[in-house]
């Protein structure tokens, strides 16, 4: 990040988020060549736009060198070769579980037996379509160097945190056979994706944040398939009428989505395909992050306000219903900010040599984004933990619960930035 790109995006940090987007252009940027990531921060990042990557972006990964055969096609000698006996969690797309598909962990040979099956049948199975999804083959396989994350989504804090614990992540392989699909959702926390197609096509119906209650039915469940003719219904849909049109895109082999924050999707394969997906956050989108989990606790109290006069630790309780249901607290999130915080501000304080931070790869993406982007990353922090310290809730938190004093991080924050800006 450069400076001028710095100080304009300091002064969008206190601008409000629009809550409901209209699908005004059914147009998406296609981008064909290198461009600076400043431009695709002003561009994309910050107004939470999404695009397209052409198959350049790709075309020196491994995992499409070796994983696609000379007619496009999954090389399935080449993977089982890698991958034989590993366990991957397989989702059966026939079948719908609490609005998603329910999953069953199989050898991966047995996965790639179906899969070969499944072709040869004319693309159907008594057993139904199965599709691999949200494997962590970068987590069980770190040596295999399959692919390597593009500059644009390497501000990755979200899995800089879960990195730093050692207990999961949010990168995961998708293999599915034509037909196999995923019903419609937002992703984690609302956080960005990126997709790449290592081969195979996908159709991507997208629509803009605030569109999906439009989508609920009358009893405010989100519907599980947008092209499901019940939709129309308006007894069961009551507001389908004010929803525009998804935006549709028809992703190519070799190229790579980005999916902005917030925006819910629906996905096709149009062949058999391979991609790799990553969920990922950062200070663009932080702030609807904080928002969503604040629209989480408030579902979880509106649910058990009736418990409220009778249980003296409700708002804990709250806190951990939040957590089962999200997969963090306020807590933990507080506890996300502190790590980021502290690589950016050991960062700043040993740049350019930035030895200090423990992980070569986190060390190397930010030194490619450079020390305007980590004071951006703190500002971000800083106007997060001041709304928290703001927010009734957090202020009812245990303060066990904390490891640390939110106050002394955002002196220490101060004083990181202030020879930066």
């Amino acid at each position: 990040m450069d400076r001028e790109t710095l100080h304009t995006s300091s002064g969008l940090i206190k601008i409000p988020r629009q809550t409901h987007q209209r699908c005004s252009s059914h147009f998406v940027d296609y981008i064909e060549k290198n461009m600076s990531y400043s431009r695709f921060f002003k561009n994309y990042l910050i107004p939470n736009h999404p695009c397209v990557f052409s198959k350049k972006f790709t075309e020196e990964w491994n995992c499409r060198k070796y994983w696609v055969t000379e007619e496009g096609k999954p090389n399935f000698s080449r993977l089982l070769q890698q991958f034989e006996e590993t366990p991957v969690p397989v989702a059966n797309c026939n079948v719908k579980e609490y609005n998603a598909n329910p999953k069953q962990i199989i050898p991966f040979k047995e996965f790639i037996q179906y899969w070969r099956e499944y072709i040869q049948n004319g693309h159907s199975s008594p057993k139904g379509c199965l599709y691999l999804k949200d494997w962590h083959m970068h987590r069980n396989f770190p040596e295999h160097n399959s692919y390597r994350t593009p500059i644009y989504f390497s501000s990755d804090w979200l899995n800089e945190y879960w990195d730093s614990i050692e207990v999961d992540d949010y990168r995961f392989v998708y293999m599915g056979p034509k037909g196999s699909w995923t019903p419609f959702h937002a992703d984690v926390f609302r956080s960005y994706s990126w997709s790449a197609n290592i081969c195979g096509r996908k159709k991507w119906l997208l629509y803009p944040p605030g569109q999906e209650e439009f989508l609920r039915d009358r009893h405010g469940t989100l519907a599980y398939d947008v092209t499901a003719p019940m939709l129309q219904d308006k007894g069961q849909y009551p507001h389908i009428d004010k929803a525009c049109q998804p935006l549709e895109i028809i992703q190519e082999a070799g190229e790579i989505i980005f999916v902005p924050s917030g925006w819910h999707h629906q996905v096709y394969n149009l062949e058999d395909t391979i991609s790799i997906n990553h969920n990922w956050l950062n200070g663009s989108n932080l702030d609807i992050m904080w928002q969503f989990l604040q629209d989480e606790l408030a579902s979880v109290q509106r649910e058990i306000e009736e418990w409220r006069e009778t249980m003296d630790s409700w708002h804990q309780h709250c806190q951990v219903i939040m957590k089962s249901c999200t997969g963090i607290d306020y807590g933990e999130f507080a506890t996300f900010l502190k790590i980021i915080a502290n690589s950016r501000i050991s960062f700043l304080n040993s740049y350019p040599a930035s030895n200090s931070l423990q992980s070569r790869h986190l060390a190397e993406a930010l030194e490619s984004l450079g020390p305007h982007h980590a004071t951006f990353d703190l500002q971000r922090v800083t106007y997060i933990l001041e709304s928290m310290l703001n927010n009734e809730d957090f202020k009812r938190l245990d303060p066990s619960i904390l490891k640390f004093q939110p106050e002394a991080l955002l002196q220490e924050i101060r004083e990181a930035t202030r020879s930066s800006v």
